[in-house]
């Protein structure tokens, strides 16, 4: 919106906006990383190389709902100003599909996949409306470290929610409330998820306010939408730094989810970890990613995002590499360290330069792209490890695919212009900001 029409910096809402990121982080955390991934390909599926492949298919197919719904659902969203009312939405269908996770048990392969890319798509979706109050939200000098404090909130919320379900339901002989330890102990972390994503959702919905609507209120809002469609696309030119920097977060980032959703699997079927080990890893990674978030937002803001993702990237590729390569287990943990360390500020950075490039008053349909620039190929790691891990019968070669998608983004990034994009947005002057690294 234009500065004149910029409400003032509010504290309670930047932080009850980044209490969202604290809240949903236990789904990725818990659900879609270490605990339910692990335990569908160990125990749901007939075995962990098969399993991985099943997993697979689940986020590719939750990935590609995602990139056709996002950038026009974010478009009635900016439209009809239900940016929040939409997160809400989106956040209880993710909340109540996390529940359903409870119930499959072994054999139930279809049911188990079903809920969960119910529940990772209205997650997904849910993230692209968040994202859109970052602009408005945020002074643009400190845009990139608001954006890490968020970042880094959310992986305290997933270590102290892992932390959790460490202690009353994994670990010990008795876990809370009576339950079995013949997996439903396990399955119960899925309750425990949307409990934590419902409580510490709720400052978001009560202290965040919903921008207001700028621009004709005439006609249809699907008709609204479709104007605010085509008009974009008429002023693409306008926006090819946005475009460049999605079209290289289209493979970059497709190396980190491959990352995240398989790395929980990729440990236990080559090393070995098991459950317990497994959530000691997340911890490790959710410590370290936290740590990078925090750290990096400061570089964020001096560097500029084009230059911290960089640098991000670069590392991601070579821990990767130590990964696929290594036969030791310590050098195993390294290498995780080493991604968890990055991982934030590149999620971080990518959405703080998608701030500052986002034109005033389409933040929702653009942070809608930038959710399609991170599920439209987000097929191809999951797609293309699966094949591999099935036609090798390896896991490590299955893995080795996000090499490859790391290089590729990486070379695309060096063509972004940060200051071209900044000055393009209209927010070049807002608060003073200066960037570098274009």
């Amino acid at each position: 919106m234009p500065d004149s029409a910029r409400p003032p910096y509010d504290r309670r809402a930047v932080v009850s906006w980044a209490m969202y990121d604290f809240a949903n982080s236990a789904f990725t955390t818990l659900v879609v990383t270490f605990i339910y991934a692990t335990y569908f390909a160990s125990v749901i599926a007939p075995d962990s190389v098969s399993g991985q492949s099943l997993w697979g298919v689940g986020v590719t197919v939750s990935s590609l709902v995602v990139a056709l719904l996002s950038p026009y659902t974010g478009a009635i969203a900016d439209r009809g100003g239900y940016r929040k009312r939409f997160l809400f939405i989106a956040t209880a269908v993710c909340i109540l599909a996390t529940v359903g996770l409870f119930f499959p048990t072994e054999g139930e392969i279809t049911f188990a996949l079903t809920l969960f890319v119910v529940a990772n798509v209205a997650f997904e979706l849910g993230i692209v409306f968040n994202n859109a109050f970052l602009p408005d939200l945020a002074p643009p000098p400190l845009i990139g470290r608001i954006s890490g404090y968020a970042w880094g909130l959310g992986y305290l919320g997933g270590l102290l929610c892992m932390a959790v379900a460490l202690v009353g339901f994994v670990l010990p002989e008795s876990p809370w409330f009576g339950l079995p330890r013949d997996g439903t102990h396990v399955r119960a972390t899925n309750l425990l998820v949307a409990f934590w994503f419902a409580l510490f959702s709720l400052p978001m919905f009560l202290f965040v306010p919903e921008p207001p609507v700028v621009g004709p209120r005439q006609g249809s809002l699907i008709r609204r939408a479709n104007r605010q469609f085509i008009d974009t696309f008429r002023e693409i030119r306008r926006y090819r730094q946005i475009i460049r920097l999605l079209v290289a977060r289209l493979f970059y980032n497709d190396g980190l989810i491959t990352i995240i959703a398989f790395g929980a699997i990729f440990a236990d079927g080559v090393f070995g970890f098991g459950t317990e080990k497994i959530l000691y890893f997340g911890i490790l990674l959710n410590v370290m990613a936290g740590l990078g978030a925090f750290l990096f937002g400061f570089l964020d803001d001096r560097l500029g995002g084009k230059r911290t993702i960089l640098v991000s990237v670069a590392g991601l590729f070579l821990a990767s590499l130590l990964a696929v390569l290594t036969e030791s287990e310590l050098l195993f943990w390294i290498a995780g360290s080493v991604v968890g360390l990055l991982m934030g500020p590149n999620q971080s950075a990518s959405r703080s330069l998608m701030g500052r490039f986002v034109p005033d008053d389409k933040e929702s349909e653009f942070f809608g792209f930038y959710a399609f620039s991170g599920k439209a190929t987000a097929f191809i790691g999951p797609s293309v490890l699966a094949w591999m891990t099935t036609a090798f019968d390896s896991q490590r070669i299955g893995i080795s695919v996000v090499l490859v998608l790391f290089a590729v983004g990486g070379l695309l990034l060096l063509r972004v212009d940060e200051e071209e994009g900044i000055r393009l947005s209209g927010r070049a002057h807002s608060g003073g900001h200066a960037s570098a690294g274009g």
